[in-house]
């Protein structure tokens, strides 16, 4: 025993408990999560008119009196099991509001339907990746910026060179826009979509206070990390009838005017930072790229499918920090934190940038320093309007009720809860993994299996 490792010594302590069934099943429940969170309590269910219990559980019957529950992180690099279910409900939250399902009526894929990206302003050079053999800044001169850099860059860059997206000088690169920008980006979306309605208003002669009794602008949205660090913005934009999705737009609704709005107002919305005597006062504006594209309810061979859409926005929601330049994937509690950060010093230096602005009185209600391991961004990665399709929780509550872990009717519920550990012992780990790696491999054999049967069309 003691040639064997730490882990090999736990995994066989654990397979020696009694209890070891019961915990495998708590670990398969969880799906192989690999951080669960530790509850201890009980819960009793009674009829609510003659006060019988019908069913009780109590922790204390459990191994190591606690019971294991995912943890829910939406990182595949903090948590693959986790950031798998959720990208699941991700791709059904944003494909219902395309198709339909999920309470949805299906009538709403013959509304007028766009895919918007929205990119981020220029902050400066950096180097650009290029699978056509593109040189990056090729430049006839050699020319160097007043810090003696070099303005251009002929060389070739594989979009794995870490050089991708880095400044090409980082004293004229503009840190401070940047972070501001990433801080007002959930603003500036905010005063697009107004602007999106207002302008919609005014092209079918409407006064911009009565389009809400007309029509109804619905969005889902998720913000993505390009290689220089910065936030583009991809959302699914829908426009319903006053009711909503079961309400068909009006007839001046079409996808050619909501297009038309939705650029005009990417080009015209400003967001003002206050004046600040450090840094200045900045006008936050989208970047010059803007993608429209429609979603045409029968796809044509220049247009994009729903399932394309959803899926590729269920991959990018679950993507850790470390596969994009999206920072940390925890908060920073102190500077210091910064400098252990594994990333480039491009995002260090934004996220000391960050930490500096979040220290000035006129910025402190952007909360920088909290938001330092973000670069700045504020709030989810991935948003919706109100009556867009299904929410995250509805989507939890029908798969517990699949599962039998519904409610009973009729019935009350005591519960008593506590926090009292998370994660796992380093053999629990390599059980868990296992755990995890088999649930992952029937589940891709059982779409193997039903792939013949969907192309053959049942």
């Amino acid at each position: 025993m003691r040639q064997l490792s730490e882990i090999d010594r736990d995994a066989i302590r654990l397979a020696q408990d009694p209890q070891f069934p019961r915990w495998l099943e708590q670990i398969t429940a969880t799906g192989g999560c690999a951080n669960p969170i530790h509850l201890a309590g009980s819960t009793t269910t009674r009829d609510a008119t003659t006060g019988e219990i019908l069913h009780s559980y109590d922790t204390r019957n459990e191994p190591g009196e606690r019971l294991l529950v995912r943890c829910r992180n939406r990182r595949a690099t903090v948590c693959a099991p986790c950031s798998r279910l959720h990208a699941g409900d991700t791709f059904h939250l944003v494909r219902a509001g395309l198709v339909g399902g999920k309470n949805i009526p299906d009538g709403v894929r013959e509304h007028p339907r766009l895919f918007v990206t929205l990119t981020a302003p220029s902050f400066g050079p950096v180097h650009r990746a290029s699978t056509t053999g593109e040189r990056c800044r090729p430049r006839r001169r050699a020319v160097q910026c007043a810090h003696e850099s070099p303005t251009g860059c002929a060389s070739v860059h594989d979009p794995a060179d870490p050089l991708v997206g880095q400044p090409l000088c980082a004293d004229c690169y503009d840190y401070v826009a940047h972070v501001l920008w990433h801080a007002h980006a959930g603003e500036l979306w905010d005063r697009f979509t107004r602007a999106v309605r207002r302008r919609l208003a005014v092209t079918a002669g409407l006064p911009q206070s009565r389009f809400s009794h007309h029509a109804r602008l619905s969005f889902a949205k998720v913000a993505e990390y390009q290689k220089r660090a910065a936030v583009h913005v991809h959302a699914v934009v829908r426009l319903d009838g006053p009711a909503g999705p079961a309400d068909p737009p009006p007839p001046w609704g079409t996808a050619a005017r909501l297009s038309a709005a939705v650029q005009a107002a990417a080009r015209s919305v400003v967001v003002r930072t206050p004046y600040s005597p450090a840094v200045g006062e900045h006008g936050l504006r989208w970047g010059r790229e803007i993608d429209v594209r429609p979603l045409r309810a029968r796809p044509e061979d220049d247009c994009l499918s729903d399932d394309a859409v959803a899926a590729y926005v269920a991959k990018y929601v679950t993507k850790g920090a470390g596969e994009t330049a999206a920072g940390a994937d925890r908060r920073l509690s102190a500077w210091d934190d910064i400098d252990a950060v594994p990333a480039s010093l491009h995002v260090r230096t934004l996220m000391r940038t960050c930490w500096r602005l979040g220290g000035l009185a006129e910025f402190e209600h952007l909360r920088l320093r909290s938001w330092a391991h973000a670069l700045g961004f504020r709030g989810h990665v991935l948003t919706k309007s109100r009556v867009y399709s299904a929410t995250y929780a509805a989507l939890r509550a029908e798969r517990a009720a699949h599962e039998g872990h519904d409610d009973v009717p009729g019935a009350v519920m005591d519960a008593s809860w506590r926090y009292v550990g998370s994660g796992h012992t380093p053999g629990a780990a390599l059980i868990a993994a296992g755990v995890a790696d088999d649930l992952a491999r029937n589940r891709e054999h059982a779409r193997s299996e039903l792939r013949p049967t969907a192309r053959a069309g049942y």
